[in-house]
């Protein structure tokens, strides 16, 4: 991976607020280091974040862009990767992904995540899987020393005829009695994810949090969960754009997880 010198500044710049030139600030430093001229496969995730990581790949041009495939995780990527004239392609045709650039809604000091904010994860963790690298990008919010901080509880996606037993077993035989199906805000029911399924938040204690691999398998062993959104061992570099304009960059070098700060420029 190129060691970064930078953090990359908004080719068009825009008025916005501190949260959103941070989300854009982690993205464009991280397209610019993950996404290179030889990568022709290329998976876009899900997110607030996301739209500013279509937008650089953009910037690159033309000429770099015409020979690539881009890979959406979802609804909104497929339509950012559409509305920018890119190629649209599907995990079917291409299982084998050069990079997976996702945004994240916790990141942890070993780089697990959770995702499924958006109701994403299965495509989600399908990309991140299939990617020979998987990048995340985030404002600093999101950036935390413990899954579980700031974010309420783990998004888990079940089948429909599934959710009633598989929230017994979260309150009575996984500790977490706060567990809910995910209620819609602009239409009446719960969310539906793209697959059709619901999606449960539970949130869990400190300590299980601080163990994010067992808990996510003792989600998945229950019958009727189809996804978990704890990403586990499966990030390679996570970017956290800052208040100050500098970018944090956590990267994984073998079995140990560094971090650095890149100064604003």
């Amino acid at each position: 991976m190129p060691v970064p010198t930078g953090p990359a500044a908004p080719i068009t710049p825009t008025k916005l607020s501190v949260i959103e030139q941070s989300k854009r600030l982690a993205a464009y430093t991280a397209v610019d280091q993950h996404i290179l001229p030889h990568h022709k496969v290329i998976g876009i995730g899900s997110g607030s974040t996301v739209p500013y990581v279509v937008e650089r790949i953009v910037q690159q041009g033309e000429e770099l862009n015409k020979g690539r495939v881009f890979i959406p995780t979802g609804f909104q990527s497929k339509e950012l990767i559409v509305a920018s004239k890119l190629a649209l392609g599907d995990v079917d045709q291409f299982p084998t992904i050069d990079v997976t650039i996702d945004g994240a809604d916790e990141v942890d000091s070993e780089l697990n995540c959770i995702k499924g904010g958006g109701a994403c994860h299965l495509r989600e963790k399908v990309l991140a899987e299939a990617a020979e690298t998987f990048v995340l990008v985030a404002d600093y919010r999101k950036n935390v020393q413990y899954l579980g901080t700031n974010f309420p509880g783990v998004p888990i996606e079940v089948v429909p005829f599934a959710y009633a037993k598989v929230l017994q077993n979260l309150h009575h035989r996984l500790d977490s009695p706060n567990a809910t199906l995910r209620m819609a805000k602009a239409k009446a029911g719960p969310v539906v994810s793209d697959n059709g399924n619901f999606i449960i938040d539970a949130p869990f204690s400190v300590e299980a949090m601080r163990d994010p691999y067992k808990l996510m398998a003792r989600i998945k062993l229950l019958t009727g969960v189809v996804e978990v959104g704890l990403f586990c061992h499966m990030a390679q570099a996570a970017y956290f754009g800052n208040q100050d304009g500098s970018v944090t960059v956590k990267s994984r070098l073998e079995r140990e997880v560094v971090e650095e700060t890149i100064p604003s420029a």
